[in-house]
């Protein structure tokens, strides 16, 4: 039997593995199966800790739903960081990722800011297909147009919205995230300024699909409404599965503080 952690941020849950000791590699098809809400556990993305040998804490491999393998996941990185802060009792700690090290401070009791680095604004990084513009994109499709775009470790491309009544999220966010524009495809997200200091967002994540909460969507969301002036550099997130507080420091780096919690403990069948 494997055991597991199931774990949330804000919503946006996980299925956690623990892999430092023995090493664990999983097919596409065993990780859509886990992630399955009916005939598995049920997550959105699935969270492999694994050791590190470059002086971090542990290396978190992170995989969507569908069985590709995400470079960043924000909320993930607290509910990781979280894990192994209980393990240590050290206030701050260091994962690394594909998209690069990322520094995690436990705040309290299931409350943990993570540094997610500077964003990514050119073109290339995010990356896109051609020169465009990032901070307005040559993309339109119903409702929706004029995107701005920006990496947070993945990409990521912000619509703003005066409304969610009767935006048919599910409908176009599969079409957006696979636009020719966007050649890794992106994280889509809708975004609603109800003031300088507050975002409401609802993302379609690369993946995984609608998402009740993503973080680094969060993240690109309030550096690609602070480029467009419409907040300051710091903005609460406000997504369906609860708030983050995002700040883009004078410094560059984007600081992300949310919640982590874990839901239950299980076990997988050795078949995985």
């Amino acid at each position: 039997m494997l055991p597991f952690l199931k774990m949330h941020g804000a919503g946006n849950d996980f299925v956690v593995l623990d892999a430092r000791v023995a090493k664990l590699a999983l097919a596409p098809e065993a990780v859509r199966h886990i992630a399955d809400r009916r005939r598995g556990v049920g997550c959105d993305q699935l969270v492999i800790i694994e050791s590190d040998d470059a002086g971090a804490d542990a290396f978190m491999r992170i995989l969507n739903s569908d069985g590709s393998e995400s470079g960043a996941c924000g909320n993930a990185t607290r509910c990781v960081a979280a894990l192994l802060a209980e393990e240590s009792g050290a206030q701050w700690v260091k994962i690394r990722t594909v998209a690069g090290l990322l520094v995690a401070e436990i705040l309290g009791p299931g409350l943990v800011e993570v540094d997610m680095g500077p964003p990514h604004l050119e073109w290339g990084d995010v990356p896109l297909s051609g020169p465009y513009d990032t901070l307005h994109l040559p993309l339109s499709l119903g409702p929706v147009s004029d995107p701005a775009a920006c990496s947070m470790g993945n990409p990521h491309a912000t619509f703003f919205i005066d409304d969610f009544t009767h935006l048919p999220i599910e409908t176009i966010g599969p079409m957006l995230e696979k636009n020719r524009i966007f050649p890794e495809r992106a994280n889509i997200g809708f975004a609603r300024i109800d003031s300088t200091s507050r975002v409401r967002l609802r993302v379609w994540e690369r993946g995984a699909g609608l998402t009740l909460a993503c973080g680094s969507g969060a993240c690109a969301t309030l550096v690609n409404a602070h480029r467009r002036g419409l907040t300051g550099r710091m903005a609460v997130v406000e997504m369906d599965g609860g708030e983050l507080l995002i700040t883009w420091a004078e410094n560059g780096h984007v600081l992300m503080r949310g919640p982590a919690e874990t839901a239950f403990a299980g076990e997988l069948p050795g078949i995985f």
